[in-house]
């Protein structure tokens, strides 16, 4: 199958790379995107043949987030229109969260708002050192609704809180302190850093992985229907807002929105 918006690669021991493919856009989420990665997590999920899943970035970003134009549009929608849109964005996670296959972040650039969503459904993830991160949503009056779920489990409430309502930017070596990846080096070792992660799942039964990975999920903090859904209408909510508008407004004005320091 071939994707608009993503790349995939897979070696002679089934080893897949998914590679979002918009380095132009620094890999912002379109709406294209959102739907292929959803096809390539079902897609991947039920190949007998891949092993294990790298999921990386084109370019010099990993994912600068969602798409702005595309979160633009969502205020010329109706309510329904925003929570269908919302839903497919959560269903997205929801699929790759729980593909029965491991899968290893190759942070190889920048990673905002939605890219940190990405990261946090990776079972492991390692980075660059010099990458920089951020859940900058409430710079622009928005929530970091659908990916909450997927950052509070990866990263606990109490260090979520540092970075999650603030909007501030963080280095690779506050996001292993903060649990976000496992370990940050240098542009020269990460491949072989994802390699290293990589690696053992070869010598691991397959569907013992699978199901390995299904009883963490089962133990770990509750992401079910209603949690999701109570995301999904957040997101929604936050769309419908002035300080949205606002945001949005002023980024594509090159201005400071209001409430920010004159």
């Amino acid at each position: 199958m071939s994707w608009e918006t993503l790349n995939l690669s897979t070696d002679d021991r089934g080893v897949a790379t998914l590679m979002l493919d918009r380095a132009e856009k620094h890999n912002a989420m379109s709406a294209a995107m959102i739907g292929e990665l959803s096809e390539a997590a079902h897609q991947l999920g039920a190949d007998e043949d891949v092993r294990a899943v790298v999921l990386t970035g084109a370019g010099e970003s990993f994912c600068a987030g969602g798409d702005l134009g595309w979160m633009r549009a969502q205020f010329d929608a109706d309510r329904a229109d925003r929570i269908a849109e919302a839903g497919r964005l959560a269903a997205m996670l929801g699929a790759l969260n729980t593909m029965p296959k491991p899968l290893i972040g190759r942070i190889n650039g920048q990673a905002f708002g939605g890219g940190v969503g990405l990261m946090a459904v990776c079972d492991v993830a390692v980075a660059a050192d010099h990458a920089m991160f951020g859940l900058t949503e409430t710079r622009l009056g928005l929530i970091p609704a659908t990916i909450s779920p997927y950052v509070l489990a990866r990263m606990g409430e109490g260090k979520a809180r540092r970075v999650f309502m603030s909007a501030r930017r963080f280095d690779a070596a506050e996001a292993v302190r903060l649990d976000l990846i496992a370990s940050a080096v240098s542009g020269e070792e990460l491949d072989a850093a994802v390699e290293a992660e990589v690696r053992p799942y070869l010598s691991a039964a397959p569907g013992a992985v699978a199901e390995a990975k299904a009883l963490a999920r089962a133990l770990g903090p509750r992401i079910d229907e209603d949690v999701i859904a109570m995301s999904v209408e957040r997101l929604a909510d936050a769309w419908e807002g002035e300080e949205a508008r606002e945001g949005i407004a002023a980024f594509f004005d090159r201005r400071k929105p209001v409430w920010s320091p004159k």
